[in-house]
């Protein structure tokens, strides 16, 4: 296996990457969530793209500020149930090794140590949700929503929203967002702290741009330390959580509940 002598950053085009994509113009490294037919949603080598590009990003001097979209009408709708529900239902080791790719690319974005906006395009949903809250900041359209499903179709959402919907919107409205699975809508989320912008598809990339000029213009190396010091308790109730819902989220697709509520899900995918 060939490794890198030094982290050097690489041109784009270099990485091949198939499931997003991946530009760069100085300040800026946009990472696009590229599988619009299933809403953006993630599958095992989406996850393994994104943390690649984000590794890329945080070795990249000219690169100020990283911002995450996606394409279509979505930014992001989670785990991609259909292209790895049937192999890992009642297959706790294969869904072990899948949500150490999540975990990783996870890791990557929190730690990219630059400035990082969630551009949230559409349809925000699950570990959707969960990528643009590791973001620092994000600006959302308004006519769209973010939700969060699992306890619906099997899953609780532990890469993300069980740790800091609490520290963001408060211990009441977690509960709310997460035991309701109801949409929150852009005023809503703007309100309760989830995002900081929500504003109309024509001012989305004008106000993108504004963030983007704003961070890009601040002290690279004092901006790392304190993005180090801001992410204290998102990184203390991560570090103590996530790897127990590895393991747990792991065994439980060897229940029936969990095979159920994924099959269900499946087969209403099949009738559509």
């Amino acid at each position: 296996m060939t490794e890198f002598a030094s982290p050097r950053p690489l041109d784009p085009a270099e990485l091949g990457f198939e499931r997003i994509r991946y530009e760069k113009a100085p300040p800026r490294a946009t990472v696009t969530m590229n599988r619009p037919d299933v809403l953006n949603a993630f599958d095992f080598q989406m996850l393994r793209e994104l943390a690649r590009a984000f590794e890329d990003a945080s070795w990249d001097d000219d690169i100020r500020v990283v911002v995450v979209t996606g394409e279509g009408r979505a930014f992001c709708a989670g785990a991609d149930l259909r292209s790895w529900g049937a192999e890992l239902i009642g297959n706790s080791k294969e869904y072990w090794k899948w949500f150490g790719a999540f975990q990783d690319m996870h890791d990557r974005l929190r730690e990219i140590g630059k400035p990082t906006l969630a551009r949230i395009n559409g349809i925000c949903v699950g570990g959707g949700n969960e990528v643009q809250m590791a973001c620092d900041l994000s600006v959302m359209v308004d006519d769209t929503y973010i939700r969060h499903v699992g306890l619906e179709h099997g899953s609780v959402p532990a890469g993300g929203a069980t740790q800091w919907l609490p520290v963001m919107v408060g211990e009441r409205r977690a509960r709310e967002i997460i035991l309701l699975c109801e949409p929150i809508t852009p005023a809503q989320a703007v309100d309760w702290g989830l995002v900081n912008r929500a504003v109309p598809r024509a001012e989305l990339d004008t106000v993108v741009d504004e963030y983007v000029e704003k961070l890009a213009a601040k002290l690279p190396e004092t901006t790392r330390y304190a993005k180090q010091q801001l992410n204290f308790w998102r990184d203390l109730s991560w570090n103590a959580t996530i790897g127990h819902a590895r393991d747990w989220l792991a065994l439980s697709m060897l229940n029936e509940e969990a095979q159920g509520a994924i099959r269900e899900f499946l087969e209403s995918r099949k009738e559509r």
